[in-house]
This record gives C-alpha cells, sequence and structure tokens, in this order.
C-alpha cells in the first residue's frame, strides 16, 4: 500500500503531515509513501530530504492512504479513490458542512482532532501535541506585543517590575504557556475549574487561583465542563479583580464540541492597563474574549491588544510538523498490527471508532462517548496497626519520669563534679537540646543526606581523642583510642554515604 502526502491547500498553512524523519518510520511499516511536490516547503523540508528517506514525488491524493494536517481542499477529495482512507484534522464536531460533504463519498475518513483522551491514545493525541506548541507560542507573540520585560530587575538605572501574566485555563495549553512565562520571569496566575490541576501549575512556578464550587470535580472528560451560575458569577469577578492587575492574559477554555464559553467580557478589557495584552487561543471556536477578532489582531481604545491568531501552532512549523507526523505515525502504527502495509480498522477499537467519521462511504459520526478517565478512587479506609510492646509511644507519664531522672542526674553531677568540669556540662547538656530541636524539626526525607554531612563534625572528637592519647592514665588512653575509632567510622561513613546518594544523581 501506498501513503500519500497532501500539500496542504488551506492559505497560510505551513505544517506539513509528514517529515523526512517519519517518513522513514512509515516505510518501516511496509508503506511506500508519495509526496506532493513542494509539500514540506514551508516548514523547511525540500522534496530532495524526503528522496533522501525513500519516498517519491508524485500525486498524493492517489495513495491507498492520504495524509493532511487540514481537511484536503474540493478538488483533492474529488482525486481520492472510493477505496482509499484519508487521516487528517475534519474537526467534524464544529464543521458539519464538511462531515456532509464526507458523508456523499465513497472513502474511509479519520479525524485527528477526535482522538479521545485516554492513556493508550496518548502517543496519538494531536490537540495535546498542537496545544502545547501553541501555548508555548501564544507566550512569544504576548511578549513581542508587550515590549517590555517579563522578568524584574534591580539596574543602576532604576527598577523594573515583573510582567504579571494571568491564564484562563490550565488544560495542555495553559500549562505550556505558564511554563513558558514562568521561565522568563514573570508572575504567573491561573484558574481552571478542574481542581487537579492545582498541583500542576504550582509546580510550573504559577499560582492557583481557586474557585470555590460544589460543582468542582475531577474531570472524567480531559476538559473542563460548563458550569453552574453561581460558578460564573464568582468567576467573572476573579477575572475582573485580576484584570486590573494583570499585564497579559491568555485565555484557553474550550468545551468539546461546543463554542468556546466567554470568560473576559468588553468591560474588564476597557478596565485593563494601557499596552496590556491579551492572546485568545479560543479564537478559532469563537473566542473567550469580547472583541476577539479570529485570525487577527486588534487595538482597543485603551490600548489593550487582543490577538486572535489561529495559527499558533503552524508558527513553529518544524516542531509542529514533527509532533503531528510522529501522531500519525502513532496511529498507522496500531492500525498496521503486521507491520506488513495491510491497514485494519479495527472496529471494536475504541480509539479508532473515536476518530472515524466515514467508514466506507457510510457515516459513522458522532461516536459513542468514551470514559476518559476513571472516577476518583474512594478514601481508603483507616487501618490500625498495632504495634508491639517494645514500640508503643512513650505516654506522658513516662515522658516526665524521663525527665524528671535527668533532672536529678544533672543535680548529682553538678553537685559532686570538680568545679572544672561544669562548664563542660553545660556545653554538652546545650549540645544535646539544641541538637534536638535543630534536627528534629528536619523533614524525614532530608535526615541521611543531613546526618551524613553533620556526621563530619566528628573529627571535632578525632582531634580532641589526638590530643589526649598520650595521658598518663591508661584509662584516658583506652578512652581515647575509642573515640577516634568511632568518630573515624562516623567521619568516613558520613562522606561514604554523601557520595553514594550524589552517585544516583549522576548521569552517566
Amino acid at each position: 500500500m501506498i501513503v500519500g502526502v497532501l500539500k496542504e491547500a488551506r492559505a497560510g498553512e505551513s505544517r506539513v503531515s509528514a517529515t523526512p524523519s517519519t517518513v522513514e518510520q512509515i516505510r518501516k511499516l511496509g508503506y511506500g509513501v508519495v509526496v506532493d511536490p513542494g509539500a514540506g516547503a514551508a516548514a523547511g523540508f525540500v522534496d530532495s530530504a524526503y528522496e533522501s528517506a525513500g519516498a517519491t514525488t508524485g500525486d498524493a491524493a492517489t495513495a491507498d492512504v492520504v495524509l493532511g494536517v487540514n481537511a484536503p481542499a474540493p478538488h483533492q477529495l474529488d482525486r481520492i479513490r472510493p477505496e482509499a482512507t484519508v487521516i487528517a484534522l475534519f474537526s467534524p464536531a464544529f464543521d458539519p458542512a464538511m462531515t456532509e460533504d464526507l458523508g456523499r463519498r465513497s472513502f474511509t475518513a479519520l479525524s485527528m482532532d477526535a482522538v479521545p483522551r485516554i492513556s493508550r491514545a496518548q502517543s496519538m493525541d494531536v490537540l495535546s501535541s498542537m496545544a502545547n506548541i501553541a501555548g508555548y507560542r501564544a507566550v512569544i507573540e504576548a511578549a513581542h506585543e508587550f515590549g517590555r520585560f517579563f522578568t524584574g530587575q534591580v539596574t543602576a538605572a532604576g527598577k523594573v517590575p515583573p510582567a504579571r501574566v494571568l491564564v484562563a485555563g490550565a488544560g495542555v495549553a495553559g500549562l505550556a504557556a505558564i511554563g513558558a512565562a514562568g521561565s522568563l520571569g514573570a508572575i504567573v496566575r491561573a484558574t481552571d475549574p478542574r481542581p487537579e490541576v492545582a498541583e500542576q501549575v504550582r509546580s510550573l512556578g504559577g499560582e492557583y487561583l481557586a474557585i470555590e464550587s460544589a460543582e468542582a470535580e475531577v474531570s472524567r472528560t480531559g476538559y473542563a465542563k460548563e458550569m453552574d451560575d453561581g460558578y460564573k458569577a464568582r468567576e467573572a469577578e476573579l477575572y475582573a479583580a485580576q484584570c486590573l492587575e494583570a499585564d497579559i492574559v491568555i485565555t484557553t477554555a474550550l468545551i468539546p464540541g461546543r463554542p468556546a464559553p466567554t470568560l473576559i467580557t468588553a468591560e474588564m478589557v476597557a478596565g485593563m492597563k494601557p499596552g496590556s495584552v491579551i492572546v485568545d487561543m479560543a479564537a478559532a471556536n469563537g473566542g473567550n474574549v469580547e472583541g476577539t477578532v479570529k485570525g487577527e489582531k486588534t487595538v482597543t481604545e485603551n490600548g489593550v491588544t487582543i490577538l486572535g491568531y489561529t495559527d499558533l501552532a503552524g508558527r513553529l512549523p518544524a516542531q509542529a510538523s514533527q509532533l503531528y507526523g510522529t501522531n500519525l505515525v502513532n496511529l498507522l502504527k496500531l492500525m498496521t498490527p503486521d507491520k506488513d502495509s495491510g491497514l485494519v480498522l479495527d472496529w471494536d477499537d475504541p480509539v479508532q471508532r473515536s476518530i472515524t467519521v466515514v467508514r466506507e462511504g457510510e457515516l459513522a459520526w458522532p461516536p459513542p462517548p468514551v470514559e476518559v478517565s476513571a472516577a476518583p478512587a474512594p478514601a481508603p479506609s483507616k487501618v490500625v496497626v498495632e504495634l508491639p510492646a517494645s514500640k508503643q509511644p512513650m505516654t506522658v507519664r513516662q515522658k516526665s519520669g524521663g525527665v524528671a531522672v535527668a533532672a536529678f542526674a544533672l543535680f548529682l553531677t553538678a553537685g559532686f563534679a570538680p568545679a572544672a568540669m561544669l562548664p563542660h556540662v553545660t556545653v554538652f547538656v546545650l549540645a544535646i537540646v539544641i541538637g534536638y530541636y535543630v534536627i528534629g524539626h528536619v523533614h524525614h526525607a532530608l535526615h541521611t543526606p543531613l546526618m551524613s554531612v553533620t556526621n563530619a563534625i566528628s573529627g571535632i572528637i578525632v582531634v580532641g581523642a589526638l590530643l589526649q592519647i598520650g595521658h598518663s592514665s591508661t584509662a584516658v588512653t583506652v578512652l581515647s583510642s575509642v573515640a577516634i575509632l568511632l568518630a573515624g567510622i562516623n567521619v568516613f561513613g558520613g562522606f561514604a554515604v554523601t557520595r553514594r546518594m550524589l552517585a544516583m544523581f549522576n548521569r552517566s
């Protein structure tokens, strides 16, 4: 079978559905590859690179399996053979006219934007791949329009405050934007109705802004659901307050199969500082911001720039094409189990069923729902473990008795010991108290590295014992020798543990 790589017909599209490296992987599955002349030119992949990878140039639309980024143009669809399989981003949930047109054709159409968000389909999740790139690019576009530092600086010429970035929606695109803005030094805040993303936001250095709601729950679809009016009212209050402070706002909120919700109103935009920038990443689906113009840059009367670009991923065409091409390769691997160039559509596989728009001329859209993530695991019941008698925690009476015995022993030592010994006893007791409180407040996970280094303090004992080992008293000499032995073991053992721990982080 032959796999064809289309040249994108949509104006301004710079991506391509296969790169020279993914062509090599497709050929390993037994397929031949034909590429439209100039298909990868906009992404920096010349025809000779494809030929070096084993492909030929020709009419890709006549192949057995046709790959594209966007839906093929009508003149390309007309050239596709009836028994062929076409794989592209058809957007059947948002383009009913295209879905209806596909239903009148005799081939099989698979839409990569319908891949369900389940674990085994992550390697084919085009939306996540493109959202990751788009989130990064959104920050770059915002920085270009902002025209000022993201990071704060203190210089001889004055102080520069850090930029404040608000990210609405902490999905793949939102998290990519948080990471990019944070790495540039901005103060980043983010909000999302899914409580499970809070830790992810914090792990990237952002501050999660929670909106309390009884509806907030762990997502079962991988996307945020539409919330009730009460939540929306509290959400609007939060955005109104944050927009007054924010220099840059990046919105990413989408609801599967529905227009994007409006999060930032015209009134909120009017309250933002002149020079502020908004990047509406949901512009293709209607936008999260009032005043967004799809595919264009607009500037409001108060000097706020709104970017409604819909080609953010395509502005990094080489990386976007490589990731998209890899997603397609992974799908072809799934559908070619024997690696014999025999494409098999498994109707019982939820991934393949979910992406099928048309199967051999029969309309198969919409697919049955797929539950993306399991319900949260129930809280584990408390298990009571009975400790052995020797490990039972001390009671208050036992602790009080121990303190009383220690105090009485200290009193006897102070009463009968020589006067020269009292300062040493005092220092010894204070060292025990301070050491207990210092070590006691260190997390258990840090005890080993902490003690492996602080055990080097035993070197002081070695020095002191060396000074006493030549004492005329046999008892003093014996005690000094024992002290040198034990302290030496402590010192060398501590550094040995430290070396082993550092070796665990050595890449080699």
